[in-house]
């Protein structure tokens, strides 16, 4: 029952930061792309990442941000998600002046709070599946983060896919009782600021 009420109350909490319309986002000068791998158990295509690159691009195409904050693991010289989204965004036609890297979003909470303490973007737009763009407002919530989320396309959801997300929202409220911070701060690194409006 507890796993439940968590579940739901951190999609209550944030419903009126999600937007699924492009045409009704208000335009913010940057987007946090949530990292993920490019590809699954076999070698074959991530459609989640596929998906989030997609609307990062519709986000730039409709002159809804103008940066994109790629973020996410870089843990080994192999793996390393902020590099295959730019490398693949370029190939989409995305300028390479309009995406920095973020190698040090190890989790979500990292890159959320990244965003808004080291490169010090003070308004953003989110890219990810809902499921995890709703984790995700809920972390910059408390942390008094002005984020909404613009929804990626889902891939069919597996059960088993559903009930880690539960799992991985009840520590999220942990983290967030407990204080946790991202794993790397360390000095500041601002980016461009355009005052987080379109031009």
């Amino acid at each position: 029952m507890l796993c439940l009420l968590v579940d739901k109350g951190v999609s209550f909490y944030v419903r009126d930061k999600i937007f699924t319309n492009i045409d009704e986002l208000p335009p913010r000068a940057y987007a946090l792309v949530l990292g993920t791998s490019k590809y699954i158990i076999g070698g074959k295509p991530n459609a989640y990442y596929e998906y989030r690159l997609a609307a990062a691009k519709e986000l730039i195409d409709h002159q809804k941000v103008n940066y994109l904050l790629l973020s996410g693991d870089n843990r080994t010289v192999q793996y390393n998600e902020p590099r295959a989204m730019f490398r693949d965004l370029r190939k989409m036609g995305v300028s390479e002046a309009s995406m920095f890297r973020d190698f040090a979003g190890f989790r979500t909470l990292d890159s959320v709070i990244r965003a808004d303490k080291i490169f010090q973007v003070q308004a953003f737009t989110i890219v990810s599946q809902k499921f995890h763009c709703e984790r995700a407002l809920l972390i910059a919530k408390a942390h008094d983060i002005d984020a909404i989320c613009f929804v990626a396309k889902q891939p069919e959801l597996p059960l088993s896919t559903r009930i880690r997300e539960v799992f991985a929202r009840i520590k999220a409220v942990l983290d967030l009782i407990l204080g946790v911070e991202p794993y790397f701060l360390g000095e500041p690194e601002p980016l461009p600021s355009l005052i987080n409006k379109v031009n």
